[in-house]
């Protein structure tokens, strides 16, 4: 499980009534505290949004890689079907 550090109080703006409800029915359900699931929800977000910022990449952070022998005029040969460059 989780370990929990610091804890503060806090109040939180713009939260749907009826979720909430729902939300600290199912943590009482489950015999633990709203806070205690709200901090599981907080770094379950964190957690994804870093992937998120991992995962944008630039077309430049593409290394070149050897496609195989016969290969090596593949460029010039697509951009003269395409373009119709000589």
């Amino acid at each position: 499980m989780f370990t929990f550090g610091e804890v503060m109080t806090i109040a939180v703006r713009d939260v749907d009534e009826n979720v909430f409800r729902e939300f600290k029915a199912e943590a009482a359900g489950e015999g633990t505290s709203v806070g205690k699931i709200l901090t599981m929800a907080m770094r379950f977000w964190l957690e994804r949004v870093k992937k998120k910022k991992k995962v944008k990449k630039s077309l430049l952070d593409l290394k070149p890689f050897d496609w195989g022998k016969g290969t090596e005029n593949v460029s010039e040969n697509v951009d003269r079907i395409i373009y119709g460059v000589d």
